[in-house]
């Protein structure tokens, strides 16, 4: 079975602008929903850990190449704690060469998450080495148990 196409038909029309024209379509690729969209892969592909210990909670997470001022920790409404930042590519300005190939991710990241009741959130400690953001959350000592003094007749 052959295919052919009409000039007139508007998808032939879209293929030709693209084959003739490909720095107007390279133009196109820099609008505020393509930075968007960038935006929503960093946030979506920062994963954190987050693990349990007998008296804290610890939010651990990959931030290569980024310095602990690009980073921020804070508590929202008491009990939501939110790691946000954002990573920047070194402009070609800066450097030698330009890139010919853009895979590590780059843009803003946001995670959010909802603390336990027995979290203290006003006693976290955050510290970024190697690339490796640690959120330590302690939790509020359960309380003791009651005891009585009973004598039995």
């Amino acid at each position: 079975m052959a295919l052919f196409f009409d000039a007139r038909d508007p998808l032939f029309s879209t293929l030709h602008q693209l084959i003739s024209n490909p720095e107007e379509h390279e133009k196109g690729a820099n609008t505020p929903a393509r930075s968007y969209a960038t935006d929503r892969r960093a946030m979506a592909s920062t994963a954190v850990d987050v693990k349990e210990l007998p008296n804290s909670y610890l939010f651990i997470a990959d931030m290569p190449g980024l310095k602990s001022s690009d980073i921020k920790v804070q508590i929202e409404n008491d009990n939501v704690l939110t790691i946000s930042g954002e990573r920047k590519l070194q402009d070609e300005g800066e450097s030698e060469g330009k890139y010919l190939r853009l895979e590590r991710g780059a843009g803003k990241f946001m995670r959010k998450f909802t603390l336990p009741a027995n979290a203290k959130s006003d006693a976290i400690a955050a510290k970024c080495q190697d690339g490796v953001l640690t959120v330590t959350v302690p939790k509020i000592p359960p309380p003791e148990p009651k005891s009585f003094n009973i004598t039995v007749s």
